[in-house]
């Protein structure tokens, strides 16, 4: 086939609606932000007081309902589904939970873990609740625990169905919807749920680059010296983007060889903290009261409103962290979905917490105690510092700074970043990518030139954004915002499963009875 053919069937195959007006829409906001910072900010800011502050328990409660529906669904028939033909898994466990975990939470991961429990010292909550020695350390793991990863699971599993058992070949949000909404999703509502779909996808990821990179800029320049500037976090941005495009161009394969790498850089980053940092009893020790506290309070601190007012918590943290979560939904679930052919569903969701909480709940223990021990004994005001300089990521290099080696050791904090970036970044390419078009058989990649532009769009919007100081409020707030409508899709999808798998297992009996 010769090349104007091939270009021009790929032309055909696109849907250009859903790759070209949220590209346009992100576009609209960038220049909003860069030249009228003021009043989009205020604009914004008051939807998000509206969303976020009078129906912020429509996300409290759309999280505590999916995580139970994520254990009945594990624990009831539809878990014995198996997801495709395959006898075997697709992938072994550790390739499995290493890709999962990489994809589904980028270097924000490392940035959080070193610094969170500063964020919720100086809150009133954490007063009133007790001590910042329980709580500051309680309360990352809460916002980074079941509920999170339940969100990823059944929409993995919902998606894994669709997938591997129905082998649909539209890759789409809006055909997760169809054993509800029939054939509208051909039409108007299916169109208005992949366009919201896409924008939130590049709305949360642009949060995410905006908020860790400088953290990776700070680190380069400490270790070599180079001024930290708006140019050296491009020159970084553009390194991590040669590494996924590198990577997403190779397909699976690459995809994979990057997420185990990065777990192997993850891991030593860990070591190198809990050992060389010499407090590892504490560290462990903080991080097993910290686990006991969640369970003991875990249904307390899900339907907590604060509806006096008297601190705001949940309205600043619990509400933005479901918020931010909601809008990754829309590109995880899929990918982890797509790679989970040959588990049942039970293994999927019973998998996915084992890997996702264990890889979570170890950074914020580890990265995150060491600094509560400095802060706790007495050797470092961390919170003073970052008061008066008002600087998280100058706070987390001071905190390194007090490792042995620290060099080395902010060297390994960069390369672990930049493989994280690129892993999670491979996968939302290849759901963008797929998104692009209008069919996609179940196994079948999209084009090289379709990943290429997806991998080139998710890069430029963040370079933007640092331009811009005032924007990453506001992108938070576009997370928020993206969030609400994505709320009524996810629970769509979830009502789709119950009703397409009731259907299957009529159609096929009870799978356990069957092996």
């Amino acid at each position: 086939m010769d090349h104007n053919n091939s270009s021009s069937h790929l032309h055909r195959q696109l849907d250009w609606v859903t790759t070209l007006i949220p590209f346009g829409a992100i576009l609209v906001l960038c220049l909003l932000f860069l030249l009228a910072p003021e009043q989009s900010g205020q604009v914004l800011s008051s939807i998000r007081f509206f969303l976020g502050d009078e129906l912020g328990s429509y996300y409290l409660l759309i999280g505590l309902g999916v995580f139970l529906c994520s254990l009945y669904i594990a624990f009831s028939p539809y878990g014995q589904i198996r997801l495709g033909d395959r006898e075997k898994p697709q992938y072994s466990s550790f390739q499995w939970g290493s890709m999962m975990f990489t994809a589904g939470l980028a270097a924000d991961i490392l940035f959080y873990s070193l610094c969170e429990w500063i964020l919720y010292a100086g809150e009133d909550r954490i007063s009133q609740m007790g001590s910042i020695q329980d709580w500051a350390s309680t309360y990352p793991l809460f916002h980074w625990g079941p509920i999170p990863w339940s969100f990823y699971l059944v929409l993995a599993s919902a998606f894994g169905f669709m997938l591997h058992v129905r082998k649909c070949d539209k890759q789409k949000y809006s055909e997760a919807c169809r054993p509800l909404l029939g054939r509208r999703v051909d039409g108007f509502w299916g169109k208005l749920i992949d366009l919201l779909a896409v924008f939130a996808l590049l709305a949360g990821t642009a949060t995410t680059f905006s908020l860790a990179t400088p953290l990776l800029s700070m680190a380069i320049s400490h270790v070599f010296h180079i001024p930290a500037s708006n140019l050296l976090t491009i020159g970084l941005l553009a390194i991590i983007g040669i590494t996924y495009t590198i990577a997403v161009y190779f397909g699976m394969k690459g995809v994979s060889k990057l997420a185990s790498s990065c777990t192997y850089l993850f891991f030593a980053l860990l070591l190198y903290v809990l050992i060389g940092g010499g407090k590892a009893r504490y560290t462990i020790e903080t991080g097993i009261t910290a686990i006991g506290n969640l369970t003991q309070n875990f249904i307390g601190l899900c339907t907590w409103t604060d509806a006096l007012r008297t601190s705001s918590f949940p309205q600043t943290w619990t509400i933005f962290y479901w918020a931010y979560w909601m809008v990754w939904c829309v590109a995880t679930p899929f990918f982890i979905g797509s790679i989970s052919g040959g588990r049942t569903i039970r293994q999927t969701i019973l998998g996915g917490y084992f890997w996702g909480l264990a890889g979570t709940f170890t950074s914020f223990i580890i990265l995150g105690n060491y600094g509560l021990n400095l802060q706790m004994t007495g050797k470092m005001d961390l919170i003073a510092f970052y008061q008066a300089s008002g600087d998280l990521y100058e706070t987390i290099i001071t905190i390194l700074g007090t490792l042995p080696l620290a060099k080395a050791g902010l060297i390994l904090l960069a390369l672990t970043m930049i493989a994280f970036y690129a892993t999670s970044f491979d996968a939302l390419t290849m759901v963008a990518a797929s998104y692009s078009y209008k069919t996609l058989p179940s196994g079948k990649e999209p084009h090289r030139n379709v990943k290429l532009f997806w991998a080139i769009l998710l890069m430029l919007l963040p370079i933007a954004l640092i331009f811009s100081d005032n924007s990453m409020a506001n992108l938070q707030t576009v997370s928020i915002i993206a969030a609400f409508p994505i709320g009524i899709i996810i629970l769509l999808i979830i009502g789709s499963f119950f009703k397409d798998a009731k259907a299957y297992l009529k159609e096929h009996g009870d799978p356990g009875a069957k092996r």
